[in-house]
């Protein structure tokens, strides 16, 4: 591992930063951050590496060796600056998709866009076999996007598994952790526990998160070594049939009413099209979870809420804005390549 001072710890957990709050939110994800930063390599070389050797070495040459072989201070460094920002921008998103929905997808949906291109840029070799893999993704994560969040979502096994299932996403480069959170119906759930401090929720999925580090740290590495296109294009096209997710206009289908403890047609509710529309009226952003929405277009989501404004204008800059983002961080990590950094 290369020698570093204490400035370079400081940039490696500014870095940390960047990562956290790209899982915080359903966007650019932290292993798109690592990747375009430069420590991927390093991430994954670390996070394989921890394994029963390791309680040997402590035993046998003491704690100094054990947190060489580790190498604690750079994952330590990594790992304060993705907990203080993933936990901050965490209930900066909750806000935000309950008061400005519209405009806060817009935004994800073009860093997501970015993702895709910067992703399926690292593909070497395209044949029949990326495309089909690129297709099957794509396809696979559509019919993710629209199954319904599952009723026992709030189970401990079940925060758990997303737990594991996340953190894999966190250091897959493209896809974000909190991404998986929203296909699984989870992520409001977490956001919750976190703005609450729900410590036996945040627990169970820590603990899962734990699991899933070390478990799929390795099969990440063998896959990137041994597949790497293939990787990189199911991956690609999952991010791609998963657009329909972050689809900034929908209208709601049914609701889960806390209430009542039933699923209720919406329009059983509300004469609006769109739960965030009366959620923003009412105030009331608890009482009732989406359980089937359907992506519209603009002028559909005006009409079925009362000629609300779409908000059009305003998205489509965000859009822009958001997709510039992952641009520009690409092209500087370009540049310092090219510069020999």
């Amino acid at each position: 591992m290369p020698k570093r001072n204490t400035l370079d710890y400081l940039v490696i957990t500014a870095k940390g930063i960047a990562m956290g709050a790209a899982d915080a939110v359903p966007g650019v994800s932290g292993g798109t951050i690592a990747f375009i930063t430069g420590i991927y390599e390093e991430l994954i070389a670390t996070l394989s590496g921890i394994n029963l050797s390791l309680i040997k070495t402590l035993q046998k040459r003491g704690l100094v060796a054990f947190w060489k072989q580790l190498n604690g201070n750079f994952i330590l460094a990594l790992i304060v600056g993705i907990a203080v920002s993933f936990l901050s921008f965490m209930k900066i998103a909750k806000y935000l998709i309950e008061t400005q929905a519209i405009l806060i997808w817009s935004f994800f949906f073009g860093l997501i866009i970015a993702s895709i291109l910067y992703i399926g840029k690292q593909i070497k070799i395209w044949s029949f076999k990326i495309l089909m893999a690129m297709l099957i993704g794509g396809l696979i994560a559509y019919f993710i996007t629209t199954i319904p969040p599952l009723a026992n979502n709030e189970h401990p096994f079940f925060l758990f598994l997303v737990g594991a299932i996340a953190i894999c996403a966190m250091i897959l480069p493209g896809i974000s952790g909190s991404f998986i959170l929203l296909i699984l119906g989870a992520y409001k759930i977490l956001s919750d526990a976190i703005h609450d401090f729900n410590i036996k929720t945040l627990f169970i999925f820590m603990s899962g998160a734990l699991i899933g580090l070390l478990s799929f740290s390795k099969i990440l590495k063998w896959l990137f070594k041994n597949y790497e296109d293939l990787t990189l294009a199911v991956l690609t096209g999952f991010i791609i049939g998963s657009l329909n997710e972050i689809w900034p206009w929908k209208q709601t289908i049914t609701v889960f009413s806390k209430e009542k403890g039933m699923e209720l047609f919406f329009n059983q509710i509300s004469d609006l099209g769109t739960l965030s529309v009366f959620q923003k009226q009412s105030l009331d952003f608890s009482s009732l979870k989406i359980m089937v929405e359907k992506s519209i277009s603009p002028y559909t989501y005006s009409e079925i809420n009362h000629g609300i404004d779409s908000q059009l204008f305003l998205a489509i800059f965000l859009m822009i804005l958001g997709f510039s983002v992952v641009f520009l961080l690409e092209k500087t990590a370009a540049k310092k390549t090219s510069n020999g950094h």
